[in-house]
């Protein structure tokens, strides 16, 4: 469980606070909307409506306490560098600050920010990925050239082993895991048997799983 300092209540942040509460992190939200701190109360800790670039605001916070802080305000460019920017000064241990568009993720950058997190882009991606495979269930970018992908099982791979495709070095991806009645199992061997119904989660680059959807 972590202490989580999350600036910023709009529909981004809410939805962040809901999933921090179901992970039973504890959640100190801030906005200067009365009406967006009362809808996220019964997902956290403690919420204040305060602005948060006002003068000794964040200092009263104590943010070195907090294991990270997130400012998801995506809206007002100004607040959210300036945020960032005292976050960092005050000593925070780890920021993540929400982009909204790739020249405020520059600045947020080199402005105090630990991780940027840009949602409307990733989405961008993911949709553009799906929707250009048939085959393709889930996708999650580890680099601009690798990701971890879920597949429907390859034709050519379906009623084989693992072993017997010998998969690492003919199609250079590594099988993470094997989705089967709903259930992911993690456990992958030689010996793992690949059935036409499963889906496979695999590690590998974007060249690489092109040539796997074309199986």
């Amino acid at each position: 469980m972590k202490s989580i300092l999350l600036i910023g209540l709009g529909r981004y942040g809410r939805h962040v606070a809901r999933k921090l509460h179901a992970m039973h992190h504890e959640i100190m939200a801030v906005d200067k909307n009365e009406e967006l701190v009362n809808q996220v109360l019964p997902y956290t800790n403690s919420a204040l409506i305060a602005d948060s670039t006002a003068p000794h605001f964040l200092e009263s916070l104590g943010v070195r306490d907090f294991d990270v802080c997130i400012v998801a305000i995506g809206d007002d460019f100004q607040s959210s560098l300036e945020t960032t920017l005292q976050l960092h000064e005050l000593g925070a241990k780890y920021v993540v600050a929400r982009a909204s568009s790739s020249i405020h993720e520059k600045f947020l950058l080199r402005n105090g920010a630990d991780e940027v997190v840009y949602p409307e882009k990733q989405l961008a991606l993911w949709t553009a990925i799906r929707c250009g495979s048939d085959h393709l269930l889930d996708y999650f970018e580890l680099s601009p050239s690798y990701a971890i992908y879920e597949i429907a099982m390859p034709k050519k791979w379906a009623e084989h082993t693992v072993g017997e495709l010998d998969i690492r070095r003919v199609y250079h991806v590594n099988v993470l895991g094997v989705r089967s009645s709903g259930r992911l199992h993690v456990d992958v061997t030689p010996q793992t048997a690949l059935k036409t119904e499963d889906s496979v989660l695999i590690l590998g680059s974007r060249e690489s799983l092109g040539k796997l959807t074309a199986l």
